[in-house]
């Protein structure tokens, strides 16, 4: 039995061209016949067709390349909740550009580990002027760290916090993501503490409270730029001035509003995230990447000393001293994947105007959106949106119909919609992250909606 090809080398390319034209075929065939947003049926339905075509996963005599990719790549695009599809709009779940998901092929094919300069000569150089290039574009001497996503890179900056003020008193706006709820429980920390945001941002006087009566404690206030419920922005400047009183370093979440910062129009409701100590952001949200594409920014580089370790097979003493870079300071992963590159390629192929012009395409289309759904006398809208997330639902509908609404529309496979509570209701949620929906798109999402709302209540 012959070895199957590898990618790399210089024989890599012939033996991938052909395997390529069978994924795309597959993916092709696997979007059309799945024919929507979402495949119908509901779980039960989709692991069925799943299992009557990967049964036997592990044969004793192999399929062949051909026929297992043709069969398991069409089986998940036919199964796949597709976000390129104009009626997929539930979560910060972006349909990657084809030019990033290219590049994330080079980087499969030629799979650098960025944990040592000698698995990674070009791969950590160009990541080392990608994070430093972000950075800047928040401080003057910011640097950044590739991450997984905006999960890792929250955890990430509570570590720097802890292993640079002790065991901090984490404080957040119940709007917080619970990514840094389940953070401070992991480095061992005291349960944050919590402050109303009743109008879907911190409060500003119960945060001064809270601040004022921890003040024996040393602090880390937490504020969002983007909330996944409804895209909401804190007031960064008027946060960033309590902490300066009571002498709190900030971080701010902007895994999902960061990349306004790539936006003349938009950069300004970003305005006081220069004051934080770390920033997360995340490119597979609004900056249309493969996951994973994360980042956590750091004002001083120094901050990221506490990160530093030292492994003799990956970066001895000697090693370093001799000139070989050092990496893995650089993460709290040993392997990692270049996924600078898909990065690197989206930021040099479009410019800060290509990206602009995304970012402002898909909140106009929210806005859009908006005035559809605030003139419809069906419809009832939240309020009109701060990014690309959109709430709405049926007038005068129960919580319990909104939700079976929403489960109705996967189970037709016919809309993804996503849920948020609100208001101290349960509404519908669209996430605005296609730059190619049409004025058609919104209308018929609205309509499909409406439709199954009168398909019947919930039992």
């Amino acid at each position: 039995m012959h070895s199957p090809p590898l990618a790399g080398g210089t024989a890599g390319p012939a033996a991938l061209r052909p395997l390529l034209d069978v994924v795309l075929d597959a993916l092709h065939q696997g979007a059309k016949t799945r024919g929507g947003p979402l495949p119908p049926g509901g779980p039960e339905a989709v692991a069925r067709r799943v299992l009557d075509v990967a049964h036997d996963i592990l044969p004793t005599h192999g399929t062949g390349a051909q026929e297992a990719l043709t069969t398991l790549v069409r089986a998940l695009a036919e199964g796949a909740a597709d976000p390129a599809e104009p009626h997929c709009a539930a979560h910060l779940h972006t349909p990657p550009l084809a030019l990033a998901t290219a590049a994330d092929l080079a980087a499969s094919a030629l799979n650098p580990s960025l944990d040592s300069w000698d698995q990674a000569p070009a791969a950590s150089a160009l990541e080392a002027l990608l994070t430093r290039t972000l950075g800047q574009e928040i401080w003057p001497h910011g640097d950044a760290l590739i991450t997984t996503g905006g999960t890792e890179s929250n955890q990430l900056a509570l570590l720097l916090a802890r292993e640079h003020h002790g065991p901090v008193q984490v404080v957040c706006g119940a709007h917080t993501h619970h990514s840094i709820h389940r953070a401070a429980w992991l480095l061992g920390l005291p349960e944050p503490v919590v402050v109303p945001a009743p109008t879907g941002t911190t409060d500003l006087a119960a945060l001064d409270d809270a601040l004022t009566d921890l003040h024996h404690h040393p602090l880390l206030v937490v504020a969002t730029a983007g909330t996944t419920d409804t895209g909401a922005i804190d007031p960064l400047p008027a946060i960033a001035d309590l902490c300066a009183t009571h002498h709190a370093p900030l971080h701010v979440d902007a895994a999902y509003g960061g990349p306004l910062l790539f936006s003349d129009r938009h950069r300004h409701r970003l305005a006081g995230i220069e004051r934080a100590h770390t920033v997360t952001l995340d490119l597979h949200k609004l900056g249309w990447q493969p996951v994973a594409a994360g980042l956590l920014a750091v004002a001083d580089p120094h901050h990221l000393t506490p990160l530093g370790h030292t492994a003799d097979y990956l970066n001895a003493d000697d090693d370093t001293d001799a000139g070989l870079p050092d990496l893995l300071g650089r993460s709290l992963r040993t392997t990692r994947r270049p996924d600078v590159l898909k990065i690197a390629v989206t930021l040099r192929a479009l410019g800060r105007d290509g990206l602009a012009h995304l970012i402002d395409h898909v909140h106009t289309h929210a806005r859009e959106l908006a005035q559809l759904i605030d003139r419809h006398p069906q419809l009832e809208l939240f309020e009109h949106p701060a990014l690309t997330t959109v709430l709405f639902r049926p007038r005068d509908a129960t919580d319990d119909t909104v939700a079976h609404i929403r489960r109705t529309l996967l189970t037709n496979g016919t809309a993804v919609l996503g849920r948020a509570r609100a208001d101290g209701r349960l509404w519908l949620k669209a996430t605005l992250l296609n730059p190619h929906l049409t004025p058609h798109d919104l209308h018929t999402l609205l309509e499909t909606t409406l439709d199954t709302s009168t398909e019947g209540t919930p039992r």
